[in-house]
């Protein structure tokens, strides 16, 4: 490391470390305030605040969700958005440099059975250098580290020649509408940073997945005579079983190495069953719904034939399936899949700046889940890379938390990588 880049490193550090305080404040204000589904705007207005205090540029829209929804990568439960809005900071550069975009989603997913949490859900209770809450990990400490970082930077008057264009974004979580709807705003850049909770680990590859439900046909019966229908029910279990030999087939076909630490590198979940309508009654339809996992190596439309034909072998398990073949449908939420290169500038700046700031190299892995990166990298042709200092295993869980120092840690690895990447 040369003498002035240490001394940046210096300064930065010094920084953070003085301005711990507002810091922890401010992840606590956006964790306090409940930014769960269309409930966006009291988070977005500290977010706001905060950029205002920073001096960027402030862009602040409801999104069109009527416009939105002819887009072929919509994803969304709802196109009305008001009161929902997304909001953008500019650091404009002086020119001649890279430009960066910093991606973090607001939006949080529901609290769950409040009995579960040993603290109020939105408390931001701090407890031995952690701080809990719904959406502390995922992703409002990712989120609070882009800002500290920015603001280290414009603070210390750090020059830069490319801009960064910070990003607060609702509705990751059913799609990916808020991310869709600021590339079409016009916002794009050389590359991409989304500060998902990764344990501090870089993720080059995020797999995508849809959403599936599938409808199994019965024929019904009185339940004294069961043996005169078909059970819809009974059925079910064949599709779910069969459902799992695709789970197997497709992931015995995943060789990456960045995969080696992930037990099911692209799972498919069941996560609803529904059918029936009498005890007394043979369940004539079950409707099953579920998620794909999705390789980054592979598109959307190649999933879902995959799946479309392996479902029509039901019928050589049970001759019923070929008298009523079961219905598969995609609907709801959907995630692209995305991937940058493991040699790729971003990643070698961003893992030179990790082991500046903590002396051990970076880990690379591929990500366990969808992010708003595949609709970055592949709608809006800028690389993305997903790091953050979020608990992976904590996001959506009662209790969740994230680690307070982890995201001083990440911030002033970000602010480095900014400072290196747009120069």
């Amino acid at each position: 490391m040369n003498s002035q880049r240490k001394n940046i490193k210096d300064m930065i550090n010094k920084w953070l470390t003085s301005n711990q305080e507002d810091g922890i404040n401010l992840l606590k204000a956006l964790v306090q305030a409940k930014s769960t589904q269309k409930n966006e705007k009291d988070s977005q207005d500290i977010v706001i605040k905060t950029l205002e205090k920073i001096g960027l540029e402030i862009d602040v829209w409801e999104p069109d969700g009527e416009k939105l929804q002819k887009h072929p990568y919509f994803a969304c439960s709802r196109i009305n958005f008001k009161e929902s809005p997304n909001v953008v900071g500019v650091l404009k550069g002086s020119g001649g440099g890279k430009s960066i975009i910093l991606n973090g989603h607001i939006d949080v997913v529901p609290e769950g059975d409040i009995a579960q949490w040993i603290h109020d859900p939105f408390s931001g209770e701090i407890i031995d250098g952690k701080l809990f809450g719904r959406g502390s990990t995922d992703m409002k400490g990712g989120n609070v580290a882009l800002l500290l970082a920015i603001s280290a930077i414009r603070e210390l008057g750090i020059p830069l020649k490319g801009d960064v264009i910070f990003q607060s974004v609702i509705e990751e979580e059913s799609g990916g509408l808020g991310t869709l709807a600021a590339i079409e705003r016009g916002y794009r850049a050389d590359a991409a940073i989304i500060p998902e909770p990764t344990n501090m680990k870089i993720f080059p590859k995020q797999q995508g997945s849809l959403w599936f439900r599938i409808t199994i046909h019965g024929r019904s019966a009185h339940g004294g005579t069961r043996y005169e229908g078909v059970s819809a029910i009974e059925k079910s279990f064949l599709v779910v079983n069969h459902i799992g030999e695709l789970e197997k087939q497709r992931n015995n076909k995943i060789t990456d190495i960045l995969y080696e630490n992930i037990p099911i590198p692209i799972p498919i979940n069941v996560g609803k069953i529904e059918g029936g309508d009498w005890p007394s009654s043979v369940a004539d339809i079950v409707k099953v719904e579920g998620r794909i996992g999705i390789s980054p190596d592979e598109t959307m439309e190649e999933a879902k034939k995959e799946m479309t034909d392996w479902l029509k072998k039901l019928r050589e398990i049970n001759l019923w399936f070929d008298e009523s073949p079961v219905e598969l449908e995609w609907f709801g939420a959907r995630w692209i899949p995305g991937s940058i290169n493991i040699d790729h500038e971003l990643m070698n700046c961003l893992s030179t700046c990790f082991h500046e700031v903590t002396g051990e190299q970076a880990k690379i892995e591929a990500s366990p889940w969808g992010t708003d990166g595949g609709l970055l990298t592949n709608v809006a042709n800028t690389p993305t890379i997903v790091f953050g200092p979020g608990i992976t295993e904590k996001a959506h869980y009662p209790n969740e938390y994230i680690e307070i120092d982890k995201v001083f840690e990440a911030a002033e690895i970000i602010a480095l990588t900014i400072v290196e990447w747009c120069s």
